[in-house]
């Protein structure tokens, strides 16, 4: 039977890991976002050369789990340590954080440069046609006409892909990272109350990807004129 007593006890412990939950998530998102864009861009092209090396990243990163990607990228890229201490980035590979958001990083700029290539590709002809015309260049017409439309339509499966990456940074916990279910685990290996242990974590997720749809919703209303109304 659940002891509420016990649930009050550990909701603090296991908030304390929060700050790092936040940390991998918001890290990953931004970093990730920035390298979808540009892979999204690249793709407007129809140069083989650059095309395929994409697509082979993509394929790779969304066709294989996370965990996966984790292990290979914290203990299987520790087997480079001199060519990466000749490079100057073994300090980034040897500590878990760092590896733990260049996974989180990869895997969602897979996921989502695709949301983007879509949804730039779904922005009217006409419309880029009409600033041309109008004397805006090239840059300026990606500026300020196709990506604002392009991400107004991507925000909803955009959406998605952040709630995916916010339960992603829970698999940091195998690395040693001591987040939310990191916390959890030691939990669960002192007090043997794994039920309760990860009832109250989960609930910590739900409620914290309860807040960033919320987010996500009213900055979708905020782009989206008409639903103002």
């Amino acid at each position: 039977m659940i002891d509420p007593g016990f649930f009050l006890e550990i909701i603090p412990t296991l908030l304390a890991g929060l700050p790092l939950t936040l940390q991998l998530s918001a890290l990953s998102v931004l970093f990730g976002f920035v390298l979808a864009l540009a892979l999204a861009l690249a793709q407007q092209g129809e140069s083989p050369f650059v095309l395929w090396p994409i697509r082979t990243f993509v394929s790779v990163f969304r066709g294989t789990p996370l965990l996966v990607q984790i292990f290979l990228i914290y203990y299987g890229l520790g087997q480079f340590r001199p060519s990466l201490q000749a490079i100057g980035l073994w300090w980034m590979f040897r500590e878990p954080y760092w590896c733990a958001i260049i996974a989180l990083t990869l895997n969602t700029a897979a996921y989502s440069s695709e949301i983007l290539r879509g949804a730039i590709r779904n922005v009217p002809r006409g419309l880029s046609e009409a600033s041309l015309a109008l004397g805006l260049t090239r840059v300026q017409n990606l500026r300020l006409v196709v990506l604002p439309l392009a991400l107004r339509q991507a925000l909803p499966a955009y959406s998605n892909e952040i709630i995916l990456i916010v339960k992603g940074t829970s698999l940091a916990s195998i690395i040693t990272l001591t987040e939310v279910t990191g916390l959890a685990q030691e939990l669960i290996s002192q007090t043997y109350r794994a039920m309760e242990v990860f009832v109250a974590a989960g609930a910590i997720y739900l409620l914290l990807n309860f807040l960033i749809v919320k987010a996500l919703e009213l900055l979708e209303v905020k782009l989206t004129p008409y639903r103002r109304r």
